[in-house]
């Protein structure tokens, strides 16, 4: 059984819905009710589908009526491709058959998420299909408390990032078991990622022709040296803000991978983390002393 949603978000969605069926029709030339394509599509549809007394039906322009889901699986799609994800997972809780055009993987070949807190929702699917991805976030968290280096933070800081540290690292290691065609990824302020996570995903994407890493403070050379060994379709780099790239480790991409494109803004500039060299106890210095 599907859940029923609430008349505030039913009436909301369905809006979205006739709007994007309205740009739709506009995209396919059939805006007007005069248009012979229009009216043969929505004829056609209200001959085979329309059964008199039934009042589930949709208002295509104020001029002709047909059901939602009187449509073909192709035309379904396109409208969903319209939508959010929230509005596709809200969509799909009505019936079976949109549930089934949520979960068809050529839906999802892009994803965009605002914080590490939205890969743990169930309103998209990774598929064989997916292109592009963009993980983005722009918090004073990753500023203040996920930023700082490890050995800096206090215990209430490492708490805070216990609780969200591994769920980028956790979501690429599923990218790279189910969406081999990713042709395009891009990470900003995903401080907890590491060189791992990303020669992982260098090593299972093979199409990956676009990198764009930004504000990731655990990015090291050996990122670099992981898209020379492994990035065998990449043609664009971009390795923004990242602390602990050198200017050695960028130089060295541009001798062995030369068509790569590269660019790093501000990246060899910055300050790389270091951490301060432990004090030799004061007994072992004597005995040091006693010794020499």
């Amino acid at each position: 059984m599907y859940h029923q949603l609430s008349s505030q978000n039913s009436l909301h969605s369905t809006a979205l819905y006739v709007q994007a069926s309205s740009v739709c029709l506009r995209r396919h030339h059939v805006s007007r009710p005069h248009n012979t394509g229009y009216g043969l599509i929505v004829a056609a549809y209200q001959q085979a589908y329309y059964r008199p007394g039934d009042k589930a039906s949709l208002s295509v322009l104020g001029q002709l009526t047909m059901h939602f889901t009187q449509l073909n699986r192709e035309c379904l799609l396109h409208l969903f491709s319209y939508l959010d994800k929230d509005n596709r997972k809200n969509l799909s809780l009505t019936c079976h058959q949109l549930r089934d055009i949520f979960l068809d993987p050529c839906l999802w070949n892009r994803l965009h998420f605002c914080s590490p807190c939205e890969l743990r929702r169930d309103n998209f699917v990774l598929g064989p299909f997916l292109r592009y991805l963009t993980i983005r976030w722009y918090s004073s968290m990753v500023q203040k408390v996920c930023n700082i280096e490890d050995w800096m933070k206090n215990t209430i800081q490492k708490t805070i990032c216990s609780k969200h540290e591994s769920l980028v690292s956790t979501f690429l290691a599923s990218v790279c078991h189910t969406c081999p065609n990713l042709v395009n990824l891009t990470l900003s302020g995903c401080a907890h990622i590491t060189d791992e996570d990303v020669i992982f995903v260098l090593q299972n994407c093979k199409k990956l022709h676009y990198v764009h890493l930004e504000n990731c403070v655990r990015i090291t050379d050996c990122t670099l040296d992981g898209m020379v060994a492994h990035g065998i379709s990449l043609q664009e780099v971009k390795v923004d803000f990242c602390r602990n790239i050198t200017k050695a480790g960028l130089q060295t991409i541009r001798q062995k991978r030369p068509s790569i494109q590269l660019s790093a803004e501000r990246s060899a500039g910055m300050i790389p983390d270091s951490k301060p060299e432990e004090k030799v106890p004061f007994k072992t210095l004597q005995q040091l002393m006693l010794f020499s």
